[in-house]
């Protein structure tokens, strides 16, 4: 990812065509190791190609890969109707008096005073 980083900074400065050399000296300004054999792969394969289409090639790619997120979640509360409803108000109220405690642990005095 650093050298992927690294040659997207290049671009961005303006050097269409970032070599080996200026790669590692952009990973060598921010104390990162500069691999060779990385930097070497990464310049090969977008040898001759142009970012804008690499980046809009690597989105469409992305767009098909599942997120994960919190689907699961969703299809329980549908699943379980009425049910999950009474459960989900025990918690908020569990959660109002786990927080009034925790709000009188001070003492009536504070750290930052």
């Amino acid at each position: 990812m650093k050298v992927i980083a690294a040659y997207l900074l290049a671009v961005l400065g303006g050097n269409k065509s970032p070599s080996g050399a200026d790669l590692k000296k952009i990973l060598g300004s921010v104390g990162a190791d500069a691999d060779e054999d990385r930097i070497e792969l990464l310049l090969s394969q977008v040898k001759g190609k142009d970012i804008t289409e690499l980046i809009a090639a690597g989105r469409e790619k992305l767009a098909s890969v599942p997120a994960g997120g919190g689907g699961g979640v969703a299809v329980a509360a549908s699943a379980g109707g009425a049910a999950a409803a009474p459960a989900a108000e025990e918690k908020k109220e569990e959660k109002k008096v786990e927080e009034k405690e925790e709000s009188d642990d001070d003492m009536g005095f504070s750290l930052f005073d």
